[in-house]
């Protein structure tokens, strides 16, 4: 077979969700990667102040294309933007735009989706479901389309413990639920979305598993392919190590454990958190689409699924994501932290609630001595919309599940070389040590904008912070002394034994070590 590049050689491809964090980094990669690609058609919606051709200049200009922007200066006359909302009918495309799609489109990646895990069930439905098939009808009308790609979700069947490469049933069939939500007022429709989800945590998830199920119905004559990854993190070589350029996922978490404001999190330490770095999902994306797309004359009567995840192959636990975090935070440590890192995986509910309760004692301390120094308090904000982020997350940091990966492995054979190192999605290759080294600087480069240049007044001021806490902690035993240890002769017994305990058992810690030199 061709190789990748050359598969995309002429070849004209429309993109959707290039404003997001997946999308704009499969644009980078596709057109540093295959150079002679004819056209990148991307669909991007109007935002308030800001057009879809600003919006992608603002992108396109940023450092995730510095290296393209090096090798290939005149990049940007490939990318076609065009104005469309795919929530509305037709996606909201002119006439002649349309034609022009419908003439010339090749390959089609569907990346947009809203992945806001408390959005409204109607929302979900609309921006997940409605629009993919939206997508599909002009898929359909496309006279020399090769391949449709359908981005996914690895946790779209996660009320399953084992996952195939397979689209299962739905749930609930998407158009009688489109049908109903048409004469449903908002009231109804968030008093039965729990009921509708049943087993499922959110109406994200629940969303995607419909999206799969209009992809295989209305896609049945199209080549289609669906790619499901797991959570999807910073960059692990690609186009640089830790590019990351948002707070969304497990990258806002990991900032603030690095700041000190978050402490503790509901979670299994012994549970696989299963990241995925992006470009692994989007080499696998594009090596997906070139495998159908060479094989459109051969295919398979069942739509081509990848489950783009990581524990299956190289797993890595969350005990192990803390331990990592608070390490690299430790040795490059964010600035302006208000605590030195010390986040803690606990699945204890006391334990935790111990914690959150002195984290929200300490942000109660420091918004008032901001507000006493005349500034805006904000801690506080900070910790509750952190406890709710949480929350909303506690179901994948809990549980582990297990997914077959035999497509993937079969389609990692197929490659040439070459391509083997140029689209390197093999998983088992990844050093998670480094990985999360790179993706804690990332944050503290990309995400912060921190120059490495702080980071000796970081560690400093991390100093200082430890012992103020050390100085609190002493203190906070001395007032606990005086107030009830001192005055209980019960209390002073067991102190007492407690005390000459340790201290036995530090003389012969001591005594041991003396016969051994």
């Amino acid at each position: 077979m061709v190789s990748i590049p050359e598969y995309y050689e002429g070849k004209n491809v429309l993109l959707t969700g290039a404003t997001g964090f997946m999308g704009k980094v499969l644009l980078e990669k596709l057109l540093r990667s295959c150079p002679n690609v004819k056209a990148v058609y991307v669909l991007v919606r109007h935002k308030v102040g800001q057009t879809p051709e600003a919006r992608i200049e603002e992108i396109t200009s940023g450092k995730l294309f510095d290296k393209l922007r090096d090798e290939q200066p005149d990049f940007k006359a490939k990318i076609i933007v065009i104005t469309s909302d795919l929530t509305k009918p037709e996606l909201d495309l002119s006439e002649p735009i349309k034609e022009e799609l419908i003439e010339c489109t090749n390959i089609i990646f569907h990346c947009a989706a809203t992945v806001r895990f408390n959005e409204t069930l109607r929302d979900a439905v609309q921006l997940n479901v409605i629009a993919t098939q939206q997508l599909l009808f002009l898929a359909q009308r496309m006279k020399n389309l090769e391949v449709f790609v359908h981005v996914s979700t690895a946790f779209a069947y996660c009320n399953r413990k084992q996952i195939e490469e397979i689209v299962y049933p739905p749930p609930v069939d998407p158009k009688k639920l489109i049908d109903s939500l048409e004469w449903m007022d908002d009231g109804l429709v968030n008093d039965i979305t729990p009921k509708l989800i049943g087993d499922r945590p959110n109406t994200y998830i629940y969303t995607k598993a419909l999206a799969e199920y209009v992809v295989q119905q209305e896609g049945a004559k199209l080549n289609t392919a669906i790619i499901r990854p797991s959570i999807v993190g910073a960059s692990w070589k690609d186009p640089f190590p830790g590019w990351i350029d948002n707070f969304n996922g497990p990258s806002g978490l990991f900032i603030a454990a690095g700041k000190g404001i978050l402490r503790t999190m509901r979670a299994s330490n012994n549970a696989v958190a299963d990241l995925v770095p992006v470009d692994v999902v989007v080499n696998a994306t594009l090596a997906a689409a070139w495998y159908s797309g060479v094989n459109r004359y051969n295919r398979p009567r069942k739509i081509m699924v990848y489950n783009c995840t990581t524990g299956g192959t190289n797993p890595f636990h969350w005990g192990e994501v803390g331990y990592h975090i608070n390490l690299s935070y430790k040795i490059n440590p964010l600035e302006c932290a208000v605590g030195d890192p010390n986040f803690i995986l606990q699945n204890n509910p006391l334990l935790r609630l111990y914690r959150i309760a002195v984290s929200r004692t300490t942000a109660f301390f420091h918004d008032l001595l901001l507000r006493l120094t005349g500034r805006k308090p904000w801690m506080m904000k900070t910790i509750t919309r952190l406890h709710k982020a949480m929350t909303l997350l506690e179901y994948f940091t809990s549980n582990s599940w297990i997914w077959n990966t035999e497509n993937m492995t079969m389609l990692m054979n197929q490659l040439h070389p070459e391509d083997k190192k140029t689209f390197n999605f093999d998983v088992r290759q990844l050093h998670w040590a480094e990985y999360m080294e790179d993706y804690c600087m990332g944050t503290k480069k990309y995400v912060l904008n921190e120059e490495m240049s702080g980071v000796p007044a970081a560690r400093k001021h991390l100093n200082k912070l430890r012992n103020i806490r050390y100085g609190f902690n002493t203190v906070l035993v001395i007032l606990i002394w005086r107030i009830f240890i001192a005055r209980s002769q019960m209390a002073r017994n067991i102190w007492y034994f407690v005390v000459s305990l340790c201290y036995k058992f530090l003389s012969y810690f001591r005594a041991s070590s003396t016969m051994r030199y």
